[in-house]
């Protein structure tokens, strides 16, 4: 899971979020202590802790004294929501930006989608087909 070049302790809050995001961790459930990340990811327990601090910083986590760190109540929600903005952003605006260039308007963008998206559930279909 560690990548070469991005910190670490971005990487460790973007993984509870993952699970978080994924319901892998409920709302109301006890998240990983920074030791368990840190022997789970073999990194200093402090790198560990600056990741679960910024989740706390953002709300999506918070402790309970004595017990541990815990997913907030709608911590889900409002990662999903951050994102989809995200993806927005990345996205959907360069989308929008190269179809005008090429002269193309919502709809037919969104027709090109629609059929991406169409063939690729199909393929999605075959492939899990295939595994069976």
């Amino acid at each position: 899971m560690i990548e070469e070049g991005r910190a670490l302790f971005l990487q460790i809050a973007e993984s509870v979020e993952d699970s978080i995001v994924e319901g892998m961790l409920a709302e109301e459930a006890q998240a990983p202590s920074t030791n368990e990340l840190a022997a789970f990811y073999r990194i200093n327990p402090a790198t560990a802790a600056k990741g679960i601090a910024m989740l706390v910083d953002k709300g999506v986590l918070y402790k309970r004294r004595g017990i541990g760190m815990f997913v907030s109540t709608g911590a889900r929600e409002g990662l999903l929501a951050e994102r989809r903005a995200a993806f927005a952003d990345r996205y959907v605006g360069p989308l929008l930006a190269e179809g005008r260039k090429l002269g193309l308007g919502p709809d037919e963008l969104a027709d090109l989608v629609r059929t991406r998206a169409i063939a690729a559930a199909g393929e999605a279909s075959v492939n899990e087909g295939n595994a069976r």
